[in-house]
Order: C-alpha cells, then structure tokens, then sequence
C-alpha cells in the first residue's frame, strides 16, 4: 500500500494547510498518509473504498480522512474534488481545540462522511478558492489568515451536514440520497421515493443529474453495480447470491450490465482477472 508524505503537497514554510484540486480524480489504488484530509466532491460520480467499505460519492459529498484511515478510489465517472489537506488537528499555530469541529469516533463508528447542500458547496468553493491563493505567503499574517479561514471551513462543513440541513429541496435531495445508500437493494418507484422526501419528479431528476451527471435509475444501478463489485472481491458469496443481495431479480441481467459498467464479468472479477486498479 503507498503512504503519501506531507512534503510532496504542503508548501515551504511550515505551512499547516494546502489545496489539492483533482479535477478530475481518477482511479486510485489503496494509500494512507501522514497528513489529514478532508475530501469535497463538486460532482460526478465514485467509489470511495475507505477502511474498507464502500461508500458512493457524488456532488456535495464530504469525507473526512485521518492520518490512520486507508482509502482509494474506484469506478470514477467526472469526480472532480477538492482536497484540503492539514498536518494535524492540533498542527496549527494560531487555533486550538479544533477536533471538536471534526467527526468524533464513537464506540468504535467514525462517521466519516457528510453531504452538503448546493449552496454551501458554494461557499465552500469560495473559501477553498482564497485558501489556494494564500498557499504561497508564509509571512506571519498569511499562516493567520489560512488558519482562519480553515475554522470557517469547518464551521461551514459543520452547518452544512445532513444532520443540521434538511430544509429546501436541496436538503431533501441529500436525504434521499443518503437513504439510497442504505436502501440499494429494495425495489424502487422513482415517483413514491420523490413524493417520501417531498419532492417533485421533475425537480428529483434535475438535481440528481446535476450533482451526479446521471439519470436517477443510472445512478441508482451504479450504486448498486459498485457494491456488487465489492462484495465480488471481498466475499465468498456466489454470483448469483450477490445479485440478489444488491437488488437484481435476475443474475443473467445483473452479468449483463455488470460487464456493460465494467467491460468484465462478475466471474472476471470473482477470479482476480479485472485490471480495475492497474
């Protein structure tokens, strides 16, 4: 597994933040670092495979990456993200006590990942923007500056979680999404799942195509497809038990757009023969 070093990303003078714009991000194998990041996922579509589970991200996703956790990416379609990039929680020159605005471990859960509404994605993009532009100035006033605008990215991220932002449409669209995640497997009627979240077909299918790039159902069997893959590598379950567990009522048409999304079959990559990574 590679390990990524704080010294190829940070900027001189002992600075405690840094941008990092995949635009777009790749596939990338499994790595860690000795840095902390927050990912922030403007849109498209992926896989994060984080500790080894599996999670879909798409515009307005958030995850938090400590300097433990291991991570890769895989099945990217269009994922441009933002990486913010910080030495530590408690790294900083000018703040303290920052952990708490951080996801809290809890008998042994770490909710890594939040989604945020459109609108705080963009001041999100607006606070990242002026972070970038100070990378360079290490003079006293400029470490200030980054640190500050960092506790207001975080303060933002904070109001921004799905926990605290559920109004407008905007936020019920991150809730259905969420639901999705939990929910994959079950048969889904597009127009009972918008009408469940308050939401009209029309506007379902506008934000989704946005945020993700896809149609809903689109979107919905690539979630589904990509958590078959998972379960291909990572279990002993037949084919057949594995189309059914991710919502496929029949094995030859989940084989079918299985290859289609990956150009190889599920008993490819049951046997190690995909070159999904390389």
């Amino acid at each position: 597994m590679t390990q990524l070093h704080g010294f190829d990303f940070f900027p001189a003078g002992g600075s405690s933040v840094a941008i990092e714009p995949r635009q777009p991000q790749g596939q990338f194998p499994e790595h860690d670092h000795d840095f902390f990041e927050i990912v922030i996922v403007e849109h498209g579509t992926g896989t994060h495979i984080f500790n080894g589970q599996p999670y879909t991200l798409s515009g307005g996703s958030v995850c938090f990456v400590r300097d433990h956790d291991r991570h890769l990416y895989e099945h990217t379609d269009n994922l441009c993200l933002i990486n913010v990039l910080y030495r530590s929680p408690d790294g900083f020159s000018f703040l303290s006590g920052l952990e708490k605005l951080l996801p809290q471990e809890q008998d042994g859960c770490y909710p890594s990942h939040w989604r945020i509404s459109q609108t705080i994605l963009q001041q999100v993009r607006a606070l990242t923007s002026q972070l970038a532009r100070q990378d360079q100035n290490s003079e006293l006033q400029g470490v200030a500056n980054r640190e500050l605008l960092f506790m207001q990215l975080l303060l933002l991220l904070r109001q921004g979680s799905l926990a605290d932002d559920v109004t407008g449409s905007d936020g019920r669209l991150n809730q259905l999404l969420s639901w999705l995640e939990a929910h994959f497997a079950e048969e889904i009627c597009w127009d009972h799942l918008a009408s469940h979240f308050s939401l009209s077909l029309r506007t379902l299918h506008r934000q989704l195509k946005q945020r993700t790039g896809l149609t809903p159902q689109r979107f919905l069997n690539r979630l589904r497809l990509g958590k078959a893959h998972h379960l291909l590598r990572h279990s002993e379950q037949s084919v057949t038990d594995i189309a059914f567990q991710c919502g496929f009522g029949d094995s030859n048409h989940f084989s079918t757009l299985f290859k289609r999304e990956f150009s190889w079959s599920p008993r490819d990559v049951r046997q190690g023969r995909d070159s999904t990574l390389q």
